[in-house]
C-alpha cells in the first residue's frame, strides 16, 4: 500500500493542494497548482517512460507508447489521486466544491500532478524519491493495462502518436448514424492530416470514435489486431 510521504515544505504540499478557484477567491492565497501541475506531468511522463523501459525489455516501441499512454492519461492519475486520498487535501472555490470538484476526474489528476511537482522540489529536485514512490503505484495497475486490446485509452494513445510523428492531432468524424432513436448506431472516421486511418461503429459517438481509433493504431501497428 502506497502512502504519501511527509513534505519537509508545507507550503508547497498546500499549494499543490490549491486549485485556481480556491486561489481567486482569497487574496492573500500567493497562488495555485498549475505550475506544480506542469512540472508534474513532465516528470510522471519521464518517470512512466523509464519505468516500463526497464520492465519490458523485449516489447517493441510501438507496444510501450499505448501503454504509457494509459498509465499516466486523466483516468488513471485520477484513480491515483483517489487511492491517496489527495481530494481530502484539496482547497477548492465554493463554486467547484458544490459542483462536486472533489470527484472530478480531471481536478483530480491534474491534483496529483501537482503533488509530484511539489514533491520533486520539496525532495530539492532529486528524482530518486520521486521514482520510488511513483513506481509501486505504475507497478500495481500495468499487468492489468497490458492487454492494449482490451484496457488502451485508445485516443489518448492515438494523439500521442500523431504529435510525436505528425506534428498534428487527430480529428473525427460521424459519417452515418442508423437504427431507431433508442438504438442508433453511430460510424465515425478519423483522419491524421488529410489520410483516414481507422473506421469504427458503436450505440453512442464516443464509443464510435473509440472504435475509430483503435483501428488506427491497429493499422499503423501500434496495437495488435487480433483479427490477424
Amino acid at each position: 500500500m502506497v502512502s504519501l510521504p511527509p513534505f519537509q515544505n508545507p507550503d508547497l504540499f498546500r499549494q499543490a493542494m490549491t486549485h485556481k478557484s480556491y486561489a481567486r477567491e482569497h487574496a492573500e492565497v500567493p497562488g495555485d497548482n498549475e505550475r506544480l501541475e506542469f512540472l508534474g506531468d513532465a516528470i510522471l511522463t519521464f518517470l512512466c517512460g523509464e519505468f516500463l523501459f526497464a520492465r519490458y525489455p523485449h516489447s517493441a516501441e510501438g507496444t510501450l507508447t499505448p501503454l504509457r499512454a494509459s498509465l499516466v492519461d486523466a483516468t488513471q492519475l485520477g484513480r491515483f489521486a483517489q487511492q491517496l486520498a489527495l481530494s481530502q487535501h484539496l482547497r477548492l472555490g465554493k463554486g467547484v466544491e458544490g459542483s462536486g470538484g472533489r470527484t472530478n476526474t480531471r481536478l483530480l489528476s491534474s491534483a496529483f500532478e501537482a503533488w509530484i511537482g511539489a514533491y520533486f522540489l520539496d525532495q530539492r529536485s532529486r528524482i530518486e524519491p520521486v521514482r520510488d514512490f511513483v513506481f509501486p503505484l505504475f507497478e500495481s495497475v500495468v499487468e492489468s493495462l497490458a492487454d492494449p486490446t482490451q484496457n488502451i485509452n485508445e485516443k489518448s494513445a492515438l494523439q500521442e502518436w500523431a504529435l510525436a510523428q505528425a506534428g498534428t492531432i487527430p480529428t473525427y468524424d460521424i459519417v452515418a448514424e442508423s437504427g431507431p432513436d433508442h438504438a442508433k448506431e453511430f460510424t465515425a472516421t478519423v483522419r491524421i492530416g488529410p489520410q483516414v486511418w481507422g473506421t469504427g461503429c458503436g450505440r453512442r459517438k464516443q464509443d464510435a470514435e473509440k472504435a475509430a481509433a483503435l483501428a488506427a493504431l491497429q493499422q499503423l501497428g501500434l496495437v495488435a489486431d487480433p483479427y490477424n
